[in-house]
Order: C-alpha cells, then sequence, then structure tokens
C-alpha cells in the first residue's frame, strides 16, 4: 500500500536557526516557522491567523539554513512530519510533532543594488 508524508510550507522564521552537532559529529539546524492566512470572520471582517511550525535541517541543507537564514527570512520549505515523544521532569509523557526539512529555497528579494557613486572633480588650476 503507497504512502504519502510531505509538507510543503511558505512562512517565516520566528526566530534565528540554532544549530547543534549530535554526538556521532552530525549537524543539525532548528528553528520555528510562521505560517499567516487570512480569513473572513462572521461578520465579514478580514481576520489575520498564525500557525507555527518546528523545522529540523540536516546535512547540507541544514548548513545553508544556518548560514544564510535569520528571524524574519521568507523561505519556501519542502519536507516531512515527524513526531517525537519525551518524558518531562514529572515523567509525564509529551509528544511534539516537527517538519523535517528535504529542501528549501530562499524567497527573500536580493537588496537592490547600490547605486554606483562617483565623484567628479573639476579640473584646478594650477600655477605653473
Amino acid at each position: 500500500m503507497p504512502a504519502l508524508n510531505r509538507v510543503q510550507l511558505i512562512g517565516r522564521l520566528g526566530k534565528d536557526p540554532e544549530s547543534r552537532f549530535t554526538p556521532t559529529g552530525k549537524q543539525v539546524v532548528q528553528f520555528s516557522l510562521a505560517v499567516s492566512n487570512r480569513r473572513k470572520s462572521a461578520e465579514g471582517e478580514a481576520k489575520e491567523y498564525t500557525e507555527w511550525f518546528n523545522i529540523e535541517a540536516w546535512g547540507r541543507t541544514g548548513e545553508i539554513c544556518a548560514q544564510y537564514l535569520h528571524k524574519g527570512s521568507l523561505v519556501f520549505l519542502e519536507g516531512r512530519l515527524q513526531t517525537d515523544k519525551y518524558d518531562d521532569k514529572s515523567g509525564a509523557t509529551k509528544y511534539f510533532t516537527k517538519v523535517v526539512v528535504q529542501s528549501m529555497q530562499m524567497l527573500d528579494r536580493k537588496p537592490e543594488e547600490e547605486p554606483v557613486s562617483s565623484v567628479e572633480e573639476e579640473a584646478g588650476e594650477y600655477e605653473a
């Protein structure tokens, strides 16, 4: 039976990526992603709501995220959902879902190139 676990998101980073290394030396980068949508309320008023996603990137993709992304960056991410569990301090089991990135595309526009400013000096009158 075929299966599919795919997520596509366009949003802005909620914080700078945080990089760490596993005991085996593999780099993993984590950050949060805000995806905003608008919808009309019952009164016809436009309301904006934001969904937050926990993001995890490994390998070269993680390196690129750590190097080029920052809080507020606009990105397109494609990945898969993964649910992990852990025991909190009181011993209760907690579950959290994250998106493990398989591809990432930066959508921020490049800053416009600064106009080249040139200074032309008038020829001075020199006495010989």
